[in-house]
C-alpha cells in the first residue's frame, strides 16, 4: 500500500495538467481506490504520467529568432553583401540563435522612415543606424555605454560622440565611413602628374587636363570630376567638406552657435557651382551617389571621384570594375584652411522595446568581434593592391599603418551638426541642401543663400547667430 500512497500522491499533483483518453488523472485516481482490478489501470497511469513528464522536459524549445534591419546590405549589389550574410549564418551556427536579415530602401530619408515605423512597432531588435539619426532615434533605442564599455574602450572619442545624446551611447560605431577622392592612376601619370591633388586648385587643374586630353582622343563624353549634387544628404556631406576645407565651420558649432554665413563658405559653394559644365557634367544636379559612381568605376567616364570609403569597403575592393588595377583614393582636396572628409558610416543599435536584449547583445559583439578580426588581417596584409592609398584619414584605423606617403594622415574628419541639433537634424540639413542646391543650379547667389540660411537655422533650432570654431574640426 506504500506504493500505491505514492502513486496516488503524483496523480494528484499532476491532475490538472494531464488527461488520457475520456479520463482524468483525478478520474483514474478514484479507479485506485474503489477496485483491484484496477491497478493494472493505475500502472499504466503512471506510465503515462511520467512519460508525459519526461517528454516535457527534453522537448527542444523553439530556436530564439531576432530581426536586423541593415541599410548597408539591403543594396549593396556586390560580392560584399555576402560577407555579412556569411557572419550571420556564422553566429547562428554558434549560438542557435536565428538572424532575419531585413532589407531597407537605398534612400537615406526613406530608410530614416522605415527604422521608425519599426521602432514603433516593435518589429526588429537590432538596427544598423546612420551616424547622424541618434539625436531622431534616441528614445526608442537602449543606451549601450555601460554594456559596451570594454569594447568601446580604445574606439576614436569623436565617433563615440556622434553615437552619443545626453550621455547615452545610443549605438555602438561598426562601419565608419569617411568622404575619399578616388582617382585613375593610370591617367594621372599619362598626364604628368605623380600624386593626386592635394589641394582644390590642383583638382581643378588636373581634372581639365585630363578632361581635354581624353576628349582630344575621342572620348567626348570624358569628365575631370564626378560627384552628386542631387538635393539630399549626400550633398549635405560634399558641402560640408567644401566650406569646412576654406574655413567655413560645421553650419551649426558644436557650442550650438549658427555659423554657416560666413564669406569662407560663400566662396566655397561658388567655386563648386563653376565645376558644372566645365570639369563636372551638367547631369551632376541630378546625381546621386550611385550615379556618379558608375560614371567614374564602371563606364570609365571620369579622371576623379568624390565617393565614401571604410576600413570594410578597403578591405573589399569591388574586383569587377573597369578601372580596376588602375584606381587610386587619398583624402578629399583642402582648401586655405585644411583637408576635411566628411563622417558618415553607421553604428550598431538596440531597440528599447525588444524582448530579445541578451540575444541583441549577443548578435552586435559577435559582430564587432569579427570586424575587429577583419581590422587585424587588413593591417597585417595590406590587401588592397588593386587599390593606390595616399594621405588617408586616421580614423580609417586597419590602414592606420599601411605603406603610404610622408604626409599621410594629415587629413581631418568633419562631423555634420546631428549631435548639437539633436531630433532637428533632418530639418537643418534639409534646409542646408536645399540652399546649397540652389546656388549649384544658379537659382540664388551664395551671398544671398547664407543669409537665407542662416534665418531658417535661427527659426528651426532657435539657436542664435555666431562665427566658426577656431578648432573646428
Amino acid at each position: 500500500m506504500q506504493r500505491g500512497g505514492q502513486l496516488e500522491k503524483f496523480l494528484e499533483k499532476v491532475h490538472p495538467y494531464v488527461s488520457f483518453g475520456s479520463q482524468t488523472s483525478k478520474q483514474v485516481l478514484a479507479l485506485t481506490r474503489h477496485s483491484a482490478a484496477s491497478r493494472g489501470v493505475l500502472a499504466f497511469s503512471f506510465f503515462l504520467a511520467s512519460w508525459w513528464v519526461a517528454a516535457c522536459r527534453h522537448t527542444p524549445a523553439e530556436p530564439v529568432s531576432i530581426a536586423f534591419i541593415d541599410p548597408e546590405w539591403s543594396h549593396d549589389v556586390s560580392a560584399r553583401k555576402e560577407l555579412m550574410d556569411t557572419a550571420l549564418r556564422e553566429f547562428t551556427k554558434e549560438t542557435g540563435i536565428q538572424v532575419h536579415h531585413l532589407p531597407a530602401p537605398e534612400a537615406v530619408a526613406e530608410q530614416l522612415k522605415l527604422a521608425n515605423q519599426l521602432l514603433d512597432r516593435g518589429t526588429a531588435d537590432v538596427y544598423a543606424i546612420d551616424v547622424v539619426w541618434p539625436g531622431l532615434l534616441n528614445d526608442k533605442l537602449l543606451d549601450l555605454r555601460t554594456i559596451f564599455a570594454t569594447e568601446m574602450a580604445a574606439e576614436d572619442p569623436e565617433l563615440l560622440s556622434n553615437f552619443s545624446i545626453q550621455n547615452r551611447l545610443v549605438a555602438v560605431p561598426f562601419h565608419t565611413n569617411v568622404g575619399v577622392l578616388y582617382y585613375r592612376s593610370d591617367l594621372l601619370r599619362e598626364y604628368g602628374f605623380q600624386k593626386p591633388p592635394k589641394t582644390w586648385d590642383e583638382l581643378e587643374k588636373m581634372a581639365a587636363r585630363i578632361q581635354a586630353g581624353e576628349r582630344a582622343k575621342g572620348n567626348r563624353d570624358f569628365w575631370g570630376y564626378f560627384w552628386s549634387a542631387a538635393p539630399s544628404e549626400g550633398l549635405t556631406c560634399d558641402a560640408l567638406e567644401w566650406q569646412s576645407s576654406e574655413g567655413g565651420g560645421h553650419i551649426i558649432e558644436p557650442d550650438g552657435k549658427i555659423s554657416v554665413n560666413n564669406p569662407h563658405t560663400i566662396r566655397s559653394w561658388e567655386r563648386a557651382a563653376s565645376w558644372i559644365g566645365r570639369i563636372s557634367p551638367p547631369a551632376t544636379l541630378s546625381y546621386q551617389e550611385w550615379d556618379a559612381i558608375n560614371a567614374f568605376r564602371y563606364m570609365k567616364k571620369g579622371a576623379f571621384l568624390r565617393g565614401w570609403t571604410s576600413d570594410y569597403f578597403l578591405g573589399n575592393p569591388v574586383m569587377d570594375t573597369a578601372v580596376v588595377g588602375h584606381e587610386g583614393v587619398t583624402a578629399m582636396p583642402g582648401g586655405a584652411y585644411s583637408r576635411a572628409g566628411a563622417m558618415g558610416g553607421f553604428g550598431l543599435a538596440i531597440a528599447r522595446n525588444t524582448t530579445h536584449q541578451t540575444e541583441a547583445v549577443q548578435l552586435i559583439k559577435f559582430l564587432l568581434r569579427k570586424e575587429s578580426q577583419s581590422d587585424e588581417i587588413r593591417r597585417n596584409s595590406h590587401p588592397a593592391g588593386e587599390v593606390e592609398m595616399v594621405d588617408l584619414p586616421a580614423i580609417l584605423k586597419a590602414y592606420s599603418d599601411a605603406p603610404q606617403s610622408a604626409e599621410k594622415r594629415l587629413a581631418s574628419v568633419v562631423a555634420r551638426p546631428s549631435t548639437v541639433t539633436a531630433e532637428k537634424y533632418d530639418k537643418v540639413s534639409r534646409a542646408y541642401f536645399q540652399e546649397v542646391y540652389s546656388v549649384l543650379s544658379g537659382k540664388t547667389k551664395a551671398n544671398v543663400a547664407a543669409s537665407n540660411l542662416e534665418k531658417e537655422l535661427v527659426e528651426i533650432t532657435g539657436f542664435p547667430v555666431g562665427s566658426p570654431s577656431a578648432n573646428q574640426n
